[in-house]
């Protein structure tokens, strides 16, 4: 639609302010962009059924950016659920809780690397598409998997002697055994990574993402059945479960590298293998850098919890029922860092376009979404917790201590579901150092330090801890919302455009083909 069509709309849709026609309203208003919105926005006296049209307006932007990679999210995090289920009820308690460690501890280091490396692909791939340098694009994946097969060759040293880094860190000997054995299982699954996360965001970068959904549904189905077959038939145990995981995400490699090699949509980007991948791969490393520690404060504080969970006198029933309850927060998490994403994305977009009320509305309703979201996870958590566990383990032991979490774990659940989206609204407003410091301080200051001394200088013990994640969330989500109450959005919008027009013109004058 052009400038003089918006103009039109607009203003038909501002004489209906008198009228009560809502099906001429609602029909105008499905051909609105969002300088339309910000026009509107600037009424004095909007009708109250306009802001449903308005809202539902902006959740329809926000889910068509972040639907889709909630659910590819989801059920990639589905595959270790999985193995972590089977594994519960056919091998016990001691394996779960080993393979739990192993899966929290171990292989989120690779995939908090990892991801967080794949991050600076989007980013180049936008630049490179923004330089119309389409064919660059393939060779920044390329040497995205390259510096990552680097880092999955030096993590898998880690991998290796995870049992005696566990063990030293005071985790009991005999599930650190056990850890270790399910983590050598897992050494494929890193370099699955390496391929895996730079192909995923170089198809995000160029807005393909329903093929990545189904090739995630339908790796997961395949991974269940694997799964059962290698445990329960086979009865191959830990290394089996370990093993059928990194082939699963294999699979996922597979099918994606073959979408990208025959599909019609990555012809102009995906040209072949290219020599130019090998150069600038410092200048690659060095920028993806940031994300993995951006990504590390908060993921790492749940790897601490559990860790912690061992020093108790039950190592076995603390770690697997901790475990459990961490995968709930992951799930939650997921879900909200895929809001969060949209949230950054839209603030930022819309900041930078001019409009300061647009962006204040996708603010808003972001927010409320997560709200009502994370309302609805709590009471569901509060309602099924104890019930959904047992598709977890069926040890009684364990069950009554999540059971006995459940309450603590709603509340963390409805907090944790709030402060994802705050900083992301806060990331689009230019400010992601403050982010990054919130999170440090009240995580592993306040809340680290408060529930640790709740947990082995009272009786409280592991519920301690709990107290210091809610703690830690509750103040994380008040400076946040301090930071989003006082976000001058007219500044921000004024900031937004001095900083777009210089690396607008830092990409035209000083874009160097050697670093994609």
């Amino acid at each position: 639609m052009d400038e003089s069509s918006v103009v039109n709309v607009t203003e038909s849709l501002l004489q209906y302010q008198s009228d009560d026609d809502d099906d001429d309203s609602q029909h105008l208003i499905k051909y609105l962009n969002s300088d339309s919105i910000e026009e509107i926005l600037g009424q004095k006296n909007i009708p109250a059924e306009w802001w449903a049209l308005l809202i539902g307006w902006e959740i329809k932007q926000q889910w068509s950016f972040c639907g889709t990679y909630i659910i590819v999210a989801l059920f990639n995090l589905m595959l270790s659920t999985v193995t972590q289920m089977i594994i519960g009820h056919q091998l016990g308690a001691m394996d779960f809780a080993a393979a739990s460690m192993a899966i929290l501890e171990i292989q989120n280091l690779g995939f908090i690397v990892m991801s967080g490396m794949a991050i600076a692909v989007q980013t180049l791939c936008a630049e490179a598409s923004g330089a119309k340098k389409l064919d660059s694009l393939g060779t920044i994946c390329q040497k995205a998997i390259l510096v990552q097969l680097a880092a999955a060759s030096v993590l898998s040293i880690f991998y290796w002697y995870s049992g005696t880094i566990l063990e030293t860190l005071g985790l009991w000997s005999e599930i650190a055994d056990k850890s270790q054995l399910f983590a050598l299982g897992l050494i494929p699954q890193l370099y699955a990574y390496a391929f895996s996360f730079p192909m995923q965001r170089f198809l995000l970068a160029q807005n393909i993402m329903n093929p990545l959904a189904y090739i995630a549904v339908t790796v997961l189905l395949l991974h269940l059945v694997l799964t059962w077959v290698v445990v329960v038939v086979f009865n191959y145990g830990l290394i089996g479960a370990a093993l059928t995981l990194s082939f699963s995400w294999w699979l996922l490699v597979i099918m994606t590298g073959v979408y990208i090699l025959v599909s019609p949509s990555c012809q102009k980007t995906w040209t072949g293998f290219s020599a130019t991948a090998f150069s600038g791969l410092w200048a690659y490393s060095k920028l993806a850098l940031p994300s993995i520690f951006m990504l590390s404060f908060e993921t790492w504080y749940s790897v601490g919890l559990v860790l912690s969970a061992a020093y108790f006198a039950d190592p076995t029933v603390s770690v697997a029922s901790f475990a459990i309850c961490v995968n709930y927060l992951n799930c939650d998490f997921t879900l909200m860092l895929g809001l969060s994403t949209a949230a950054i994305v839209r603030a930022g977009t819309e900041i930078e376009s001019g409009h300061p009320r647009v962006a204040r509305l996708s603010a808003m309703v972001v927010s409320g979404t997560s709200i009502l979201i994370s309302i609805i996870c709590s009471a569901l958590v509060l309602a099924c917790g104890p019930a959904l566990s047992k598709a977890f383990i069926n040890d009684a032991e364990v069950l009554k201590t999540v059971s006995d979490f459940v309450p603590l774990l709603a509340i963390s659940i409805f907090l944790n579901g709030i402060e994802p989206i705050l900083s992301g609204v806060v990331i689009g407003c230019g400010r992601p150092g403050l982010v990054v410091l919130l999170y440090f301080c009240n995580y592993y200051i306040i809340g680290f330090t408060f529930g640790y001394s709740l947990a082995f200088m009272t009786n409280l013990g592991v519920a301690g801890i709990w107290w210091g994640v809610i703690l830690g969330y509750s103040v994380q989500a008040l400076g946040l919302l301090i930071l989003f109450m006082k976000t001058n959005w007219d500044k921000a919008v004024d900031n937004g455009f001095d900083s777009s027009k210089r690396s607008r013109k830092e990409e035209v004058l000083h874009y160097e083909p050697s670093v994609v």
